[in-house]
Formats: C-alpha cells, structure tokens, sequence
C-alpha cells in the first residue's frame, strides 16, 4: 500500500482499513507540531502569571470599598423579588455609574441602585478586606483602584457592582 495514501478511523464505526501503517501527520497538515508549539504557549503562561504576581505583590495587602450591586434573575445569593434579565441588570449598573460619574452622591446611588440585602442601610460600605475574601474578578478591579476613585461596571456570579476604593 502506497505510504502516501490517507487513511480514515471513523470513531463511531468498528471497522478498520486493513494494512493502513500510515498517517498524514507531518506538519505542513497540521499546522506544526506538540514540539513546536508547546513551548512557546508555556512561555506565555508562565509571563502572564509572572506579570499577574508582579501586579498583585504591588498592591496593598487590604483595601476598603463601597459597592453598589445590581442583581439579576441568574445572580447567586439574589432575593426573590429581583427578576431583571442579565442586559437590563447591565443597563441599570451602567445608568448608575453615569450618574456618579456625573457628580451623584455614591450613598443615595446605593439606597435607588443597589439590590444587596442591607447595602443601603451601611452605604454600601464594604469594610476592609483583603484579597481572597472577595471572588477574583471584584478583588482585581477594586485592588486596582486608587482611594476615591470609582470602578467602571464589574461583572462577577453574583451581578454588577460599581465599586468605590475607600482605603
């Protein structure tokens, strides 16, 4: 049998081709092989967690926040009574960052916005708190804030938040 010939395992069939020894797998068919290109997407893990860690070790071990959270009808932890589609959550988190950012109070935004048990009783007032308390994609954006400063909508399992750095 001519070593050219292509050759077919259907997965779903028990069915072998007889006398097959070969298989098209030299690079110019797939595009370079396991040697060629698992170095180089090591390579750039491993930079991506070095930058990540050099990031992070320049950061404060605590920080304080405040948060509004607007909830969803998939939001973990949500009451009941908030029903919202994911888009009108967003749009919601998105109208009460514009007016923040146009010189509204963050405490009377918590008391219209935020759908958190309590949030509107302590302002949405999250102490202080380091890293790991917090689900990674709220810690990055609010370890990466200066104090005062106001984060754009972050989205994390349990719906929008607009964080405000404290500490």
């Amino acid at each position: 049998m001519p070593s050219s010939r292509v050759c077919f395992l259907l997965a779903s069939s028990a069915l072998a081709v007889a006398g097959c020894t070969t298989l098209a797998t030299s690079p110019a068919y797939v595009g370079g092989g396991l040697a060629d290109s698992a170095p180089a997407r090591t390579s750039a893990a491993e930079a991506r967690l070095a930058e990540e860690s050099a990031r992070i070790a320049s950061q404060p071990k605590s920080i304080g926040a405040k948060h509004i959270l607007v909830m969803h009808g998939k939001s973990q932890r949500k009451p009941e009574s908030v029903t919202r589609s994911r888009d009108e959550a967003r749009l919601r988190a998105e109208e009460c960052l514009r007016k923040i950012r146009g010189g509204a109070e963050f405490e009377a935004m918590v008391r219209e916005y935020s759908d958190e048990p309590g949030a509107a009783d302590r302002g949405g007032d999250l102490g202080t708190f380091q890293r790991g308390a917090m689900v990674k994609l709220f810690a990055d954006a609010a370890f990466a804030l200066k104090v005062g400063e106001v984060s754009e909508v972050v989205e994390t399992p349990f719906g929008f938040h607009v964080i405000l750095r404290t500490e």
